[in-house]
């Protein structure tokens, strides 16, 4: 399908025609600043900037690049990782704290960031650093992939192709040979309470108020899953073109041919006629059912498979499943799309309970999660493209997607995505502490690849199909996507319904390094030609001296006094948000009346810094930034205050980053030494980091 959009479209503006138009700019810095506020920096250094005519799609689309920037968690050597939930939680991968079902997300969502450093330091984390442990389903390598069809340099992917295959081959464990199909337990494929795993527990036919979570469908349940068959398809593919591309066709061909093998077991096996979907299998039996049945109903898991285009293009048939979806009987929601339909005699039920609070914890048999309406709209942008003839049109994309968008506001113009909703109500389910500004879905990605339509590919074309509606109630009049790093280039994409809003003509235009490429022409498919990209020097890493994970022989932060025992190791674990839902940081105790307190790290050894920065917190209640600081050394004769070259910006700032950059200091313990904020007001040290010189 991508080739064929090759023939027959223009490939560029003239040269007459590109000079003579100029490409309109947003206000870059105002917009940042308003988004962001003292961290603007950042974000202007690494994002896509976005002006659409839809209030809470920009303003979710901005708050969701913070969202992942709060996520980004500092790691020493390996550089960053990135998390799922911003507390630690008992299920992660200690010390880091990282989950391997949510990464596939970041990368997808990550891959769109100017700088791939942290996308790069990602994959590196997952394939060098155990992070991708098969905790969960999952797929890496699919998302690894993608992530080099954005940027146009398959490197970071190339030097972890064995490990891919290691990886791979590890699921054989989960693999019926007989059925060429793989099998999991709904809670590792990260979905506890849908409806195999209920059904098999018989919590499903019979009322059962045991409080056992094995027999009321938190385990078990093991079925042949249209998800973790097509992260393995996608997961082959992946490692297919990037073997070809690493000049071994053999093992190209071995993973292209297991990938068409799933694709035929899926097709062949999953596909339940009567339902007209994808669903369950049982892979084995229990009191209740029996291995080899479909389940007893339609979820959102079904649409799975066109996240990877696996059902093929021309196979009409399936695509009737999409209508379970805009159907409000049915998968359609009022208020977010449903996990389970509200046919399933179990829709809903509550069957696990938060022992500390009582509140409602995870289920998946009904409720509506981000999760998988990201990956459900992320198939139905690619059955649009690829399956014209489904009866789904660019209008139910937009409505969906403003639907998931208004899912973000946990209040009224106070976005704080949670973990899952109702979708009957739209009102948030779990709610408990570790639920704010959860992680583990796309949007970002939704935005640029679905409604803009940038659609990511290895040659040197850049192909753009959106998906905004030319009619509803309420048309889109205008958006422009600008300073979208791809390829090598710097990409601005501008629609204008009437020409009035950026003054360059009616309909779409295309600005590649500046110069008009493409347009202005009627809102459509474009294609165009781009110059072979020219791979930078990768920068030199910066890595945080003074961070620690929470392991017992790295550096150790000691304070004058602390709100929290665990107060000043926060202060330097790297994680670093700037979202007061969630406390994070140092704080002296409130005990504390001091003018001044300090907080200290030993490096546990002498490190030459050449720069520190330090983060803090405004509530808009009780903390403000600090009144000053100064930087200071332990010397033989005590401390002493560090010669500073500057200090950015002078005075301190909240919810941003002050720099000082220091004058030659050599030591294993440094401390600032903090003066209190004003009018009774306190501060909280979000994160201190420390760098070599040049860092």
């Amino acid at each position: 399908m991508k080739w064929a959009w090759l023939l027959g479209v223009a490939l560029g503006a003239s040269g007459l025609q590109a000079q003579r138009v100029r490409e309109p700019k947003l206000p870059v810095e105002k917009i940042a600043e308003t988004n962001f506020g003292a961290d603007a920096p950042w974000f202007e250094r690494n994002i896509p900037f976005l002006e659409i005519d839809e209030p809470e799609i920009q303003q979710i689309y901005y708050y969701r690049w913070k969202l992942l920037r709060g996520h980004i968690r500092e790691i020493g050597a390996e550089g960053t990782t990135v998390l799922e939930f911003l507390p630690n939680v008992p299920w992660a991968r200690q010390p880091d704290t990282d989950l391997n079902d949510s990464a596939a997300f970041h990368l997808r969502e990550g891959r769109w960031l100017r700088d791939p450093a942290v996308v790069d330091d990602l994959i590196d984390h997952l394939y060098t650093g155990g992070a991708n442990d098969r905790h969960f389903s999952e797929w890496i390598a699919a998302a690894t992939v993608d992530t080099t069809l954005v940027t146009g340099d398959p490197a970071p992917a190339l030097k972890h192709l064995d490990t891919m295959q290691h990886v791979y081959n590890l699921w054989d464990d989960h693999f019926d040979r007989q059925r060429g199909l793989y099998w999991i337990e709904p809670l590792l494929d990260a979905t506890e309470y849908t409806i195999s795993s209920i059904d098999a527990s018989g919590a499903g036919f019979v009322s059962n108020a045991s409080k056992d979570p094995g027999q009321t469908g938190f385990t078990g349940g093991f079925a042949y899953r249209p998800s973790i068959n097509s992260y393995q398809y996608a997961n082959a593919l992946a490692i297919a073109r990037l073997a070809q591309l690493a000049g071994k066709p053999e093992v190209a061909a071995e993973y292209a041919a297991r990938a068409a093998k799933i694709q035929a077991a899926v097709l062949g096996q999953l596909w339940n006629p009567e339902l007209a979907h994808f669903t369950d299998r049982y892979q084995r039996s229990t009191l209740y059912v029996k291995a080899g049945d479909f389940i007893r109903g339609r979820e959102l898991v079904g649409f799975v498979p066109w996240m990877f285009e696996l059902p093929p293009a021309g196979a009409s048939e399936y695509g009737k499943a999409w209508q379970h979806a805009l159907s409000a009987n049915e998968l359609g929601g009022p208020f977010g799309l449903r996990t389970v339909e509200p046919s399933y005699a179990r829709y809903m039920a509550q069957y696990r309970y938060d022992a500390a609070t009582g509140l409602r914890e995870c289920q998946w048999n009904g409720p509506s999660w981000p999760f998988q309406t990201s990956e459900a709209l992320t198939g139905m942008a690619n059955l649009l493209d690829d399956y014209p003839a489904s009866g789904v049109t660019a209008r139910d994309y937009l409505r969906l997607l403003q639907q998931y968008t208004h899912e973000h506001y946990l209040s009224p113009g106070h976005p704080d995505l949670q973990e899952d909703y109702d979708p009957d109500s739209g009102k948030p389910i779990v709610g408990l502490a570790r639920s704010h500004h959860y992680s583990h879905s796309t949007y970002v990605d939704l935005v640029i690849s679905g409604l803009v339509g940038v659609r990511p590919r290895a040659d040197d074309v850049l192909e753009l199909r959106p998906l905004v509606p030319l009619s509803g109630e309420h048309p889109i009049r205008y958006f422009a996507l600008e300073r979208l790093a791809y390829h090598g280039h710097l990409v601005s994409v501008i629609y204008d319904a009437d020409g009035t809003r950026y003054g360059i003509g009616r309909g779409l235009s295309v600005f590649v390094d500046g110069r008009l490429a493409a347009g202005s022409k009627p809102l459509g498919p474009v294609m165009v030609k781009l110059a072979p990209m020219r791979v930078a020097a990768a920068a030199k890493p910066r890595v945080d001296l003074a961070v620690n994970v929470g392991v017992p022989d790295g550096p150790h932060a000691t304070a004058s006094s602390s709100e929290s025992e665990e107060g000043p190791a926060q202060g330097i674990d790297g994680r670093m948000w700037f979202f007061p839902e969630i406390a994070n940081g140092w704080s002296p105790a409130a005990a504390d009346t001091s003018a001044e307190s300090w907080f200290a790290v030993d490096f546990g050894a002498v490190r030459e810094v050449g720069s520190v920065e330090l983060y803090f917190l405004d509530d808009g209640d009780r903390f403000k930034a600090p009144a000053s600081y100064r930087v200071q050394e332990k010397t033989a004769s005590g401390w002493q205050d560090v010669l500073v070259r500057t200090q950015t910006p002078r005075r301190p700032i909240a919810g941003g980053v002050n720099r000082v950059v220091l004058a030659g200091v050599a030591t294993e313990v440094l401390r600032v030494v903090f003066e209190r904020p004003g009018d009774g007001a306190r501060f909280r040290l979000i994160e201190l980091k420390a760098f070599a010189p040049g860092s």
